[in-house]
């Protein structure tokens, strides 16, 4: 997948990520790509030492859109 495609999907996700999570983030368009793409490694990573994915195996939309979901979560109480 090419780089324009990744910020394209990231910023789906992203956008995905902020509708579900209730509260005020304040990001903009780039913050929010950069959201779904954080969230697709968070949940990459996290599902790999998991044992949900393989190696070199990626998440997939859903799994993306918790991870954004759980950096969200974890943003905003490291805010208070």
């Amino acid at each position: 997948m090419g780089i324009i495609a990744t910020i394209f999907i990231g910023l789906i996700v992203g956008l995905v990520a902020r509708l579900l999570h209730p509260g005020k983030d304040g990001l903009g368009l780039i913050m929010t790509a950069l959201l779904g793409i954080a969230g697709s490694l968070v949940a990459t990573y996290g599902g790999q030492a998991l044992g949900i994915y393989q190696a070199g195996q990626g998440a997939g939309f859903i799994g993306a859109v918790v991870g954004a979901i759980v950096i969200l979560f974890v943003v905003s109480r490291l805010k208070k």
